[in-house]
């Protein structure tokens, strides 16, 4: 069997095994086909059957979350840990609270995440979690009270050699500070690494709240330096208004860009003075309104509950809220608008067909798995910080998250050519670099 029909056989084994899973079908279609230069350079691989063990999970954990409201109500929901690969090191990703969580989309997450921790160069296998409670409109004790339960199940899972989750959607310091108080709870030890993104008075690391955003404005600076620009003087649209997105706004400010919109689920605002920051996070963060609320304290903004900040004339593209949300359609409008580059701040955000046609009009594209791994980089430095029982500041965090990005920059342009790929493929370029140090971990470890 030549390398291009075990690939199809491969994928074929993964939807009969995973049905109905979509989005982690999408990762796969998207990551097993760039590794066949990879595989016939090392037929040894393929003897392993290193890609089917990669591509089956070690372990997936479903379980109930039964919790109180404050009506005194009983609500059940469905908690999830997939923990996909641990050749690197212990299980490590964020946990996402969203009604749209489903084992597909944490399988897909984590299927990720196995590429993007390995591509940071540090000690972290890939996994992935979380629930579909929404924490929208509930109060903090209601978030307390589900988190409880929710860590109850999941402590006997947990450790700082064994699996190490963080944030994401839904789960920010809030939702950590309660995971973590049961944990300590239950297990009677303060045992800070085994959960990273912590207010820094408690173990956290500087500059990991700002982390996912900045890196991704990093690679992004890295790849329009290929091409001899950088970010001083150009538009950018930044969709979302979440952490990613308000420090990737933050961090293409400080470049000397503009961002002139961002958005949420219930639409988007265009500000053609370039986004308030500060308002936008008074508005998201303390007062947790809807993002028409920016334009109703700008004079400037205008806000709309049609179309997308794709379709607004930009020079880069930064989609950091979620899954599969620019299209053929936006891909296309960005192409027709003058787009050199999108960068991927949330995972999976653009479509197959998107990539495609940013391909075919030589857009630089940098895909989640590499220009969003800031953030699991930086809580990787957390826990660095953490063993050591060290805090370093600041700015020493922010020098290293960004010697981080500029090394997964060059480690993907370097792959994508040595396997005789444009070094422009950075999708190719990180997928293989990715697959290429978990799958000599794997051979050298055994069948295990």
């Amino acid at each position: 069997m030549d390398v291009s029909a075990r690939i199809e056989a491969v994928y074929a084994q993964i939807v009969h095994r995973n049905p109905g899973e979509s989005e982690f079908h999408q990762a796969a279609r998207e990551v097993l086909p760039a590794l066949a230069p990879v595989l016939g350079a090392h037929p040894e691989y393929l003897e392993a059957r290193i890609v089917e063990r990669l591509c089956e999970p070690e372990r997936q954990l479903v379980f109930r979350v039964p919790w109180v409201d404050d009506d005194g109500e009983v609500q059940v929901n469905r908690g999830f840990r997939v923990e996909f690969n641990s050749a690197l090191g212990p299980y490590k990703g964020g946990l996402r609270f969203h009604p749209s969580v489903d084992l597909g989309i944490v399988k897909f997450l984590g299927f990720e995440q196995i590429f993007k921790n390995a591509l940071t160069g540090l000690a972290i296998g890939g996994g992935k979690g979380g629930a579909d409670f929404d924490p929208k409109g509930r109060s903090d004790g209601e978030v307390m009270r589900f988190c409880q339960s929710f860590m109850t199940e999941l402590h006997r899972h947990l450790g700082e050699h064994t699996d190490v989750p963080a944030g994401d959607i839904g789960v920010g310091a809030r939702e950590i500070g309660y995971l973590f108080g049961q944990y300590k709870r239950l297990t009677n030890r303060f045992e800070a690494g085994v959960l990273t993104g912590k207010p820094v008075a408690w173990g956290g690391s500087p500059a990991r709240t700002e982390a996912t955003g900045y890196g991704t404005v990093h690679f992004a600076q890295e790849m329009l330096r290929t091409r001899k620009r950088d970010f001083d003087g150009l538009t950018v649209v930044v969709s979302g208004s979440g952490n990613v997105a308000l420090y990737a706004i933050e961090k293409v400010h400080s470049l000397g860009g503009r961002v002139v919109a961002c958005s949420d689920s219930s639409g988007h605002v265009v500000d053609p003075d370039g986004v308030d920051l500060a308002l936008l996070k008074e508005i998201k963060e303390v007062r947790r309104q809807r993002i028409s609320a920016y334009a109703d304290a700008k004079p400037s903004a205008v806000f709309s509950g049609r179309g997308s900040v794709f379709e607004l004339p930009c020079e880069v593209a930064l989609p950091c809220a979620t899954q599969n949300e620019l299209t053929e359609q936006s891909a296309i409008a960005l192409v027709k608008n003058g787009v050199m580059a999108v960068a991927e701040g949330a995972n999976m955000p653009c479509t197959p067909a998107a990539i495609e046609i940013f391909r075919e009009a030589d857009v630089l594209f940098g895909p989640g798995k590499a220009a969003n791994a800031g953030g699991v980089a930086t809580s990787a430095l957390e826990m660095q910080q953490n063993a050591s029982r060290e805090r370093w500041t600041f700015a020493q965090t922010e020098a290293r998250l960004a010697a981080v990005m500029t090394e997964v920059h060059t480690l993907c342009r370097a792959t994508a050519d040595r396997y005789g790929c444009s070094p422009d493929d950075y999708a190719l370029g990180a997928n293989a670099a990715g697959f290429v140090r978990v799958a000599e971990a794997m051979a050298a470890q055994g069948v295990v």
